[in-house]
């Protein structure tokens, strides 16, 4: 079970960090990521991570504002979320995966377990 945290309605300029907290013993083995879906728009790649947390990829629409992060210790993800902007308003979702892999560019069929969510809202 994967259950996200941290939304809430900020201004353009502010930071936000979201976390997602997992149950189960295996966190560790599963390939996270962060989508996020805005209204009328689709699910978009925001950023994914590596089991071991080596390795990091962020869509282009956020690169260089989001960094994700993960302690596996306590079964968590992070996003940071620096510089917001009115178009980062959207629902942010965690997800993870068994599968070890991960690229640059990842889709929501990649990912097999679900958040419920969780809205951030950027005031310009």
């Amino acid at each position: 079970q994967l259950v996200e945290s941290g939304g809430g309605l900020v201004q353009a300029g502010d930071s936000l960090r979201l976390s997602c907290a997992a149950s189960g013993r295996t966190f560790s083995s599963y390939t996270m990521g962060w989508f996020r879906q805005g209204p009328g728009k689709e699910r978009e790649f925001v950023a994914a991570i590596t089991r071991a947390g080596s390795r990091t990829y962020s869509g282009d629409s956020v690169k260089g504002r989001f960094t994700t992060s993960r302690d596996n210790a306590k079964n968590m993800m992070y996003l940071q979320m620096n510089n917001l902007k009115p178009e980062d308003t959207a629902v942010y979702y965690c997800a993870g995966d068994p599968r070890p892999f991960i690229r640059p560019n990842m889709y929501p069929v990649d990912f097999d377990s679900w958040g419920q969510g969780t809205q951030v809202t950027v005031s310009s």
